[in-house]
């Protein structure tokens, strides 16, 4: 897949791309949760996809405990605001429907 340009996402029109889309637009994912909007248990590939797509879809690691008692670092996924206005262009440019 060629580059995007730069500052702009190319879009998609890959249905887990799109659900996934949809929820980072409300709200940040967790990978599980991630994994289950998209349907599929491969986030972090879904991700660096939109990645080379366009957006910057940063992960935040935040420290939580583990059923075990352990300290660990999962992943929370968020669109940055330069994505939000980058998606809002993409569909504007797809007659403004909505992912």
């Amino acid at each position: 897949m060629k580059a995007p340009e730069q500052g702009r996402f190319t879009g998609t029109d890959n249905p887990r791309h799109l659900r996934v889309i949809q929820a980072l637009m409300t709200r940040p994912l967790p990978r599980g949760q991630l994994d289950a909007v998209a349907g599929a248990s491969n986030g972090p590939d879904l991700i660096a996809e939109l990645r080379r797509r366009g957006l910057d879809v940063p992960c935040e690691r935040t420290k939580k405990i583990d059923r075990d008692l352990f300290d660990c670092w999962p992943g929370v996924y968020h669109l940055t605001q330069r994505d939000r206005r980058r998606v809002k262009q993409w569909l504007q440019g797809r007659g403004g429907s909505n992912v």
